[in-house]
């Protein structure tokens, strides 16, 4: 059964995160509240993300102060922040959102089609990269397990990494296939940085894969990029 990928709201306004849960039920993810930047960050010490959508303008710690404490921590500096404004100060308070490490910025009202399309993109991309991730351990514990002949476990590992590596290829077929299409507009910094977003995750998988070929000698590398 695969479990599913959690989604953290950030907004001091209960009727705003409300909202948001009605637009992104229909993800059939788990969607997590946090009623303040304070919060939030609790949320993220003990539980992984795949997106979080954030509230610029909250009382105390704002969005951008939180997005900085959340890019500060290695635990939590990856996950893609999608900011949530009501005003818009023009050119120079949107690029302050991505200066702050976010991936998109939209102002409300928002179409919530084009939200939900755009938080199901990361939703994926993490699956995926949970999936390989889980798959490239149980690998390793093959490979480091006793009791098994040579040959024979040569030859399973070989099948699993060509596997593994057909899967990450799909990965990366429709990644490039997203930036082709994020890119059309070359106007568009969320396009940018969403694309540049998704090649260092792959980039970083892709690396540890080939880690795992025979005769790399990379096996504790890996380990430390999962």
């Amino acid at each position: 059964m695969v479990q599913k990928a959690k989604i953290l709201l950030v907004d001091d306004r209960p009727e705003n995160l409300l909202a948001l849960e009605a637009i992104l039920s229909a993800l059939d993810q788990t969607l997590v509240r946090a009623s303040s930047g304070e919060e939030a960050l609790k949320a993220l010490l003990t539980d992984d993300f795949a997106v979080i959508l954030l509230d610029v303008q909250m009382p105390g710690m704002d969005g951008f102060e939180t997005a900085a404490h959340i890019k500060r921590r290695e635990r939590t500096r990856d996950i893609p922040i999608i900011f949530l404004t009501a005003i818009n100060h023009g050119p120079h308070h949107t690029f302050r959102g991505y200066a702050a490490g976010a991936v998109d910025y939209i102002s409300k009202p928002f179409d919530p089609w084009v939200l939900r399309a755009k938080v199901s993109v990361f939703v994926e991309l993490y699956m995926k990269n949970c999936q390989l991730r889980e798959q490239a351990s149980l690998l390793r514990l093959q490979l480091e397990g006793n009791g098994k002949d040579a040959e024979g476990e040569a030859k399973e590992s070989a099948g699993l990494l060509a596997e593994l590596s057909a899967r990450l290829a799909a990965v990366e077929e429709q990644a490039e296939a997203l930036t082709k299409q994020l890119n059309d507009d070359s106007t568009d910094a969320a396009a940018v940085a969403t694309a540049a977003h998704l090649e260092r995750k792959l980039t970083g998988l892709r690396r540890a894969l080939d880690a795992l070929e025979p005769g790399t000698g990379s096996t504790s590398s890996v380990s430390s990029q999962n």
